[in-house]
């Protein structure tokens, strides 16, 4: 898995197979990336929408990998 902080956006999650997240009450699996927020302002958290560019959140880049 491959997560990425995006430099004024949002955390993408990158994963090679399915990823499982629970949110508001409800669980689902999807497969490729999410966006999660990461400005605190989206109306669809803990998803990013995009808020972050009204919002002018400013944050530096950052990567990690997990093997």
């Amino acid at each position: 898995m491959k997560v990425k902080l995006i430099e004024n956006g949002p955390i993408i999650l990158e994963a090679e197979g399915p990823v499982s997240y629970s949110a508001a009450g409800s669980s689902e699996q999807k497969t490729g990336s999410v966006a999660l927020c990461r400005c605190g302002e989206s109306a669809n958290k803990p998803f990013c929408d995009g808020t972050h560019k009204k919002a002018k959140f400013e944050a530096p880049p950052a990567e990690l990998v997990i093997q």
